[in-house]
């Protein structure tokens, strides 16, 4: 790999090779603080070393069935059936081997010296729409033989199996993982990872995808992020903090009257950002936060920020602390209504890919954007691991960033992952062991996706749950839809509502009028009481055509 020494002289030409999700930058901390880099010269450059560097006890893993050392191997072969099960594997390989056209993707045996195919059990923690298709990809990899969801929902019950355990139960989280000698566990919300999941599982010597709790301040604390953002030189928006509503007030009062933004500190679930069109509703967002204490301790504090304004776009890199490997983009809809009118919300639906991002522009998102945050979080001696998920406003000046995720959003991971040909278990589980560097170019099928989210009644507001939920089984009959359920769970043998956002109707078509109409299709199908989706995703695609 060649290396550059620093971040200006890093040539465009050496990350924009193929579409975005291909590109990876490695960024290196050496001793006195400069950022490194080592950029791919081709696809080959990355497979090359890594495939000619399979040793002989690898290749005896995969032949002989071997689990860990020689003692685990003779449990693991001591049968007919596994004699049966490993011959049948060795025979998938050949094929697999043998009858790919030259380029498609094969599947390597490089990483199997530690578990036979097929063995590793995951676990999922959370219970939405992210979590339902997290599941659902994982299941698919030939490295998993079982998924579990922690708690779940009446889809990941279908699909998976389900625990009852809370997302928030930390020690019964490290108990079941253990006991269930769990292979790696996939972290999907935010607010374990804020409270230090990732921690106590990996002080338990198991392997986790997602970031630890010192790096989840990047979404645990939107004041924390800002100050990083500033520090690294990445563009946003300009902000002020407070903790005292008049001392807010009176900031407000000398500014110019306008749209502003004024944000609760710590999480919110989505709720937390309230973008103002005026000074008396920024000062209505900041008393229902530092005086009516509205969001509870995540409003203690207060951050007033620049309304900023463009085009969204979401941008996810599944990052191991060394390496970058940028996700095909996607668009998020936030507001509630068709036209993008409305509160706020946790997301009422996604596309994928966004035209609005270029080769060009995810080039400048990541040489400005996740390059100096990662190094930035390495210099200040955290390392991370996991998924960073950045939300850009594509403005007149160029990309700006609104605020960092540290995992899969939602719904975005619905239609992204749905696209994703590589085994996503096998490149979770490199992130977590720090070796991103030995996986190939991620594999992406071209044609469009979209998730329609369907709510229910009085989201993002109060709404009654349980009401029964039908057409579920003709939209599942569907050609290229896959119907992800979030705010759902099961009453005896019904699927009913259990939260606002319910489901994530996701569709893939030849070109997004088809993925569109498919997904639409298949949510005319489905029926509950109050039961509402938004008709005009995707739309923003004709808008936004380079």
């Amino acid at each position: 790999m060649r290396f550059v020494s620093a971040i200006p002289i890093l040539r465009r030409d050496r990350i924009s090779d193929g579409i975005p999700g291909f590109r990876r930058v490695k960024t290196l901390l050496n001793s006195s603080g400069p950022l490194a880099l080592s950029v791919p010269r081709s696809p080959f450059e990355l497979a090359g070393p890594a495939a000619r560097g399979r040793s002989d006890r690898v290749r005896r893993s995969v032949e002989q069935g071997w689990v860990g050392d020689r003692h685990e191997a003779r449990q693991t072969v001591g049968n007919d059936a596994a004699r049966r099960e490993i011959s049948s594997l060795q025979e998938r390989l050949s094929q697999d081997y043998t009858a790919r056209p030259a380029g498609e993707r094969r599947l390597r045996n490089k990483h199997f010296s530690t578990r036979l195919v097929g063995t590793m059990k995951v676990l999922v923690v959370g219970q939405g729409g992210r979590e339902h298709v997290l599941l659902w990809k994982l299941k698919q990899s030939p490295l998993v033989s079982e998924v579990f969801c922690a708690p779940g929902n009446a889809g990941t019950a279908a699909d998976g199996i389900n625990v009852d355990i809370a997302d928030s139960d930390i020690p019964a989280l490290v108990k079941f993982a253990k006991q269930n000698e769990i292979g790696l566990t996939v972290v999907g919300p935010e607010a374990p990872l804020c409270a230090g999941l990732t921690d106590a599982l990996e002080k338990e010597g198991l392997k986790v995808f997602g970031p630890s709790k010192a790096a989840a301040q990047l979404e645990g604390s939107k004041i924390f992020c800002k100050k990083l953002m500033r520090k690294a030189g990445v563009p946003t928006a300009d902000f002020w903090t407070f903790t005292n509503a008049e001392q807010a007030e009176q900031f407000l009062n000398e500014r110019e009257d306008g749209p502003i933004v004024v944000k609760a500190d710590g999480l919110a679930a989505g709720k937390g950002a309230i973008v103002c069109q005026n000074r008396a509703e920024a000062m209505d967002a900041v008393r229902r936060m530092l005086v009516f204490r509205e969001f509870g301790d995540a409003g203690r504090n207060v951050l007033i920020e620049e309304c900023l304004e463009g085009q969204e776009a979401s941008i996810l890199a599944i990052i191991d602390g060394n390496t970058i490997i940028p996700l095909e983009t996607s668009q998020d809809h936030k507001r509630a209504h068709d036209g993008d009118a409305g509160p706020n919300t946790g997301g009422m639906g996604a596309y994928s890919p966004a035209p609005l991002v270029t080769p060009e522009l995810m080039d400048e998102i990541l040489h400005s954007v996740l390059i100096p945050t990662v190094h930035t979080l390495g210099a200040n001696d955290i390392r991370f691991r996991g998924i960073l998920y950045a939300g850009i406003m594509i403005t007149d000046d160029g990309p700006q960033v609104l605020e960092y995720n540290v995992r899969f959003g939602d719904p975005e991971a619905q239609p992204v992952l749905m696209r994703l040909k590589t085994d996503l278990a096998e490149v979770l589980l490199a992130a977590a062991e720090g070796r991103l560097d030995q996986i190939e170019p991620l594999d992406w099928d071209d044609r469009p996706t979209i998730c329609v989210v369907m709510a229910s009644a009085g989201y993002p507001g109060s709404y009654e749950k349980g009401r029964p939920i039908s057409g579920l089984d003709a939209a599942a009959q569907l050609e290229n839809v896959k119907v992800f359920h979030a705010g759902t769970k099961l009453k005896g043998s019904q699927v009913v509502n259990n939260g606002g956002r319910v489901l994530g109707v996701t569709a893939i078509g030849d070109d997004l009028a088809e993925a569109k109409r498919r997904a639409y299709q298949a949510v005319d199908l489905i029926r509950w009481d109050g039961g509402w989706c938004r008709r005009d995703i995707s739309d923003k695609a004709s808008q936004s055509q380079p």
